[in-house]
Order: C-alpha cells, then structure tokens, then sequence
C-alpha cells in the first residue's frame, strides 16, 4: 500500500482514478479546490470503495473513518496548501491532475492556463522536492501533438502544440523532463490521453463540468435528456469519412486503470522519465459517437453543422503499443460501452452532483 498525494482528485478523471487506486489498497491524501468539481465526487468514491463515508474535520477538511481517504480544499499554486500535507506524514508518490482543460477556454483566457497548469505544477514540484517526495504521475494531452504528421499518434511523434492548453502541457513536459535530468532520482511519468469520456459503470460517478461543458460527450448526453435542443458539431469538411473530426474516445475507467498501472510500475522500477500514450487506438467520428449514443439511449441526437474551431484538427488516435509493452495495459471498453455508461450517469444525475 502507498500513502498517494492526489491534486485534482474530485475531477473527472480524478475521482474515477481515486477510486481504483483505493480498490488497489492504497491510502489516499486528495487537494482540489473545487473550483469545477465538487466535494460529492469523492464521497461517492468512499461508498464505491466500500469504505466509511467522509465526515468533515474542519473547515474544508473530510476524511474517511479509517483514513485511507482524507480529502483537504486547497490549490496547487500554494505552498501554504501544499507544503503540511507532506509534512503531516511520507508520500510515496503524486498523482497530479489538477488544472485547467477547455481548448477554446484556454484561447480566450491564455494567462489563466499558464497560471494555473504551468504555474501550479512548479509550485507542486518544489513542494515535493522540499517534501522528500520524487514520485510522479502528470496528467498529460494529446492536444499537444497539434496536426499529426502521422496517426496513429506514436509517442515520437512532434510535439507542436496549437492553442494555449496543448502549450501549457508541453511546457509542463518540458520541465519535467528538465527536473527529471537534474536528479536521477526522480521517477516521473507523462501520460498522453487522448478522449476521455463515459463514467462508472454504477451511475455513481461521472462527468460534470459546470456551465457549459467543453467537450462533445456531456453535450450529447444532456441533448439526449432534452437539456439542450441541439448538439452543434464543428466542421463538416474535415479531410475524414464523413467530414467530422475523428478522435480515439477513451473510457475513464480504463484510463483509471492506466494510472494505476503507471504507479505501479513506477514504484517498482528503478528511477526514470516514463511518456506514454493511453488511448484505445480506434479513431471514432463525431457522427460515429452521435449514432452510438443514440443507439444506447434511444434518444434522437439531432445536430447542427458549423464551421470548424479555431485548435481543433481533423484526426487525433493513439498508437498505445508502448503502453500495452510497458504495463501490459491495454482499454477494455469500446464505443458501445463508452455510451452505455455513460447514459446510466446522465440519466441518474440530470444535473450532476449539484443535484
């Protein structure tokens, strides 16, 4: 059992990772600042895990009954927050998901991204250092390989970011790789995800942006519920099948599990810098997506066709065979899954956790 920081654990990809980290028989320390996320999340994590259920500690403070989950309302861009939870007790290792996602949020508020996905992984980098802590694994994009010169996307491939988010993450990878050179005790892994979508399998956890989501999969499952009137997809003339754009769509669980394995391995294994792909390698359309989850609800999808976006291109889909050599990792769960779950979550939360 490892005793794991996790920044951003109330996210998306965050909560869904908690919780197989819990099931794998580790001790957990989660920060978020709530900022788009909530405390619930990681209740529902606890009643999943089978665990006691959180019970406050003080203000912005919950834990579990037998501590294997603490969760503490903080930012990773302050020290103040960061530095007592390493001093409370050794962390073995850091899960870092905290930060911020839209690509056309990141065109209208460049300072934001810097700020808190750049700004905020320094900040935590030298509290793990101060910390005695040198284990990590960072929430990666693929948005960072831009238009890819080839697809699938191997891990070689340039990284030529094009918007403001994908930037954010390639510095971010920059100066890991940058720490990782200067002490060769750090064990550091970049993992590249391409589409995460869908939710536990329960209904209990899922995807809940708040305001208006910045990806396809929570518009589509609201327009299913007759939340919005329609889904608008942008670009009909992408150099593709049918004319919109192509990505690999992951599943969040099997994500969840591609952390764990990275921990696992990370920990076991003499100190490196590990980048990997995860992903499914099948690339999906738009429409291909729209008529799955069409499919899974039995709901009509209907759709409005517009121009493209600025940072977005026309195909992006892992090459994850360094992944499946490495962890012997591989997805699980294909389209029709993805959207079956995903319905079982939109339908049990119409409006997310807020409900």
């Amino acid at each position: 059992m490892a005793n794991l920081l996790i920044t951003g654990g109330a996210g998306f990809i965050g909560s869904h990772t908690c919780l197989a980290l819990l099931l794998a028989g580790h001790r957990l320390v989660v920060l978020d600042n709530f900022a788009n996320s909530r405390p619930e999340a990681l209740r529902r994590v606890a009643e999943l895990a089978a665990l006691e259920p959180l019970q406050a500690r003080g203000c912005g403070d919950w834990a579990t009954a037998d501590q294997r989950l603490l969760v503490h309302q903080g930012d990773v861009r302050a020290r103040q927050d960061l530095d007592p939870l390493f001093a409370a007790e050794p962390i073995d290792g850091v899960l870092h998901f905290a930060g911020l996602k839209a690509v056309a949020e990141s065109i209208a508020q460049p300072l934001a991204y810097w700020d808190v996905n750049v700004a905020g992984s320094v900040c935590l980098l030298q509290a793990m250092a101060a910390g005695g802590c040198r284990t990590l694994v960072f929430s990666s994009s693929a948005t960072l390989y831009g238009h890819p010169e080839q697809v699938p996307i191997p891990e070689e491939a340039p990284i030529r970011p094009i918007n403001p988010y994908g930037q954010t993450k390639a510095a971010v990878e920059q100066l890991l790789a940058d720490v990782a050179a200067s002490q060769p005790a750090w064990r550091i892994a970049r993992l590249r995800y391409f589409n995460p979508v869908a939710a536990h399998p329960s209904g209990r956890l899922g995807e809940d942006p708040h305001g208006m989501p910045s990806n396809i999969f929570p518009l589509i499952s609201q327009v299913a519920m007759g939340l919005r009137p329609v889904l608008e997809v942008f670009g009909s003339d992408w150099p593709t099948a049918d004319g919109t754009g192509v990505r690999d769509y992951i599943h969040v669980m099997d994500l969840a599990e591609g952390h764990s394995a990275t921990l696992a391995l990370l920990l076991a294994e003499a100190p490196q810098l590990l980048t990997l792909n995860l992903g499914s390698g099948q690339g999906h359309s738009v429409l291909d997506l729209v008529n799955a989850f069409a499919a899974a609800s039995g709901q009509p999808i209907p759709i409005r066709l517009s121009a493209r976006r600025a940072g977005d291109s026309a195909a992006s889909i892992a090459d994850p065979g360094a992944a499946e050599r490495r962890l012997g990792w591989r997805t699980r769960r294909g389209l029709a899954e993805i959207c079956r779950d995903g319905w079982a979550w939109q339908q049990a939360n119409p409006q997310g956790y807020g409900a």
